[in-house]
């Protein structure tokens, strides 16, 4: 993710050395972290606990309660606070057994100070997106998930002013965009942050649902009212009655029917078929189209009353290829949603994989790159097939990039093969345990 480490983001620092105390604080705070150096274990255990938004750096050999103690403390009071262990020559065997145990991380002594900055760096980005993962969870729970418009485009940022203005009226709401690109999502919005949040959303996709049943479907019938009406149904209108209807793809919707809904917006009651009785309803139409609703209004395959009636505001929705500085936020929220409903660990992107997310066309907007940010949660190359191949880096990548995605492949093979036994990975790679496990942590495996 992309994080401004120096925001609320802390490094507990703990060394009992004074001078080296003092030397790895300044390091850390010149390469752009909030750092606070501590001498023992003890001094460190008040700052710690659930809402600790930092990484915990310690030495294992410490006077009084050892950097282990230190890390057993956080697993019990502040469950997913990264710590990373400093070692000696003759620790390692002991910090990976502390990595298998919840340690995120090991540096051996002597380190340099780009070795150390990189690891912080990468466990600050696992910590936000585990606060932003429980943030997320909460969110989810509530009653306005899923209505969060996500971007820091200007054109989105215009569409949520449009939104929070409109949405607390009336007014009924047009949204035109292409497919994928969200329109559903600012429906609910204005549903959400209007009057009638407490009342039914209900949506209506016109193209999906066949003419001979779609006057059934959105005014309902009575028994008996044709043929198989064994009982009556109420319709989408009704139903959404105290509400919002959100009508998709609305330039699909039978002229017929056309004529028969402007009579409903404008009376504000309707007749079920096979009925004679008139029942009052109560409820805003936010409809979307993805065509050019003025060309279907002059060629007359869209009523001119309806369609005025309809678009007293205008919501466009510009694909993501024109809005390019949204990709990767709106990516990175996707797989934080993927894997909360799939009980997987959230990816962090490389900086090589932003660029390409960005580069990308995204024909089927919004709604490719939420398929694309499962994909990648769920382990499954692009293309969705478990025995494809996953894409390579482009051709003109440097050779540094290729190396990387080769090697990433390779390790993800081993780990594939061994059930994700790291020990077992590392022999049949034949390199280090502590090696391997720092290109785990690197490549995001």
């Amino acid at each position: 993710m992309s994080i401004a480490m120096q925001d609320g983001l802390r490094v507990l620092f703990v060394e009992d050395e004074p001078l080296v105390r003092q030397a790895t604080a300044q390091s850390l705070e010149l390469a752009g972290f909030a750092v606070l150096a501590l001498p023992s274990a003890e001094a460190a255990i008040p700052h710690l606990h659930g809402a600790f938004a930092g990484v915990v750096v310690t030495d294992v050999r410490l006077p009084g309660a050892s950097g282990l103690d230190l890390l057993q403390h956080c697993r019990n009071a502040a469950p997913g606070v990264p710590v990373i262990l400093v070692t000696g020559h003759g620790d390692i065997t002991m910090a990976v057994q502390a990595m298998r145990e919840g340690a995120y991380d090991f540096i051996e002594k002597p380190f340099g100070a780009d070795r150390l900055t990189d690891t912080v760096r990468r466990a600050l980005e696992r910590r936000a997106l585990e606060l932003e993962n429980q943030a997320l969870r909460r969110e989810l729970a509530g009653p306005a998930a899923g209505t969060r418009i996500i971007g820091r485009s200007p054109a989105i940022g215009q569409v949520r002013a449009l939104v929070a203005n409109v949405a607390p009226t009336d007014v009924p709401v047009m949204i035109n965009g292409e497919t994928g690109t969200g329109k559903e999502l600012v429906a609910r919005s204005l549903h959400a942050l209007s009057g009638r949040a407490e009342g039914p959303f209900i949506a209506l996709n016109c193209g999906a649902v066949p003419e001979a049943i779609f006057e059934s479907e959105m005014f309902g019938h009575e028994a008996g009212a044709f043929t198989g009406a064994g009982k009556r149904r109420i319709g989408k209108l009704e139903h959404a009655s105290g509400g919002t209807l959100f009508l998709d793809e609305i330039e699909s919707m039978p002229l017929a029917l056309q004529v028969k809904l402007l009579r409903v917006l404008q009376e504000g009651s309707l007749e079920r078929l096979g009925s004679n009785a008139s029942v009052k309803i109560d409820v805003r139409i936010v409809a979307a189209a993805k065509g050019d609703m003025d060309a279907l209004v002059v060629q007359g395959s869209f009523r001119e009353d309806l369609y005025y009636r309809l678009n007293v505001v205008t919501i466009a929705l510009p694909p993501l290829r024109e809005r390019r500085e949204d990709i990767v936020p709106l990516f990175e929220h996707f797989s934080l949603v993927s894997a909360v409903r799939y009980q997987r660990p959230a990816p962090i992107l490389s900086e090589a994989q932003r660029q390409a997310l960005a580069q990308r066309p995204w024909p089927g907007n919004v709604r490719e790159l939420r398929n694309a940010a499962d994909r990648m949660v769920l382990g499954v190359p692009e293309g969705g097939q478990a025995g494809a191949q996953a894409a390579g880096p482009d051709e003109t990548a440097p050779l540094r990039e290729r190396m990387e995605h080769f090697e990433r492949a390779v390790i993800a093979d081993a780990l594939a093969r061994t059930g994700g036994a790291v020990s077992q990975a590392a022999d049949l790679l034949q390199v280090g345990k502590a090696t391997l496990y720092d290109k785990i942590k690197r490549y995001g495996l």
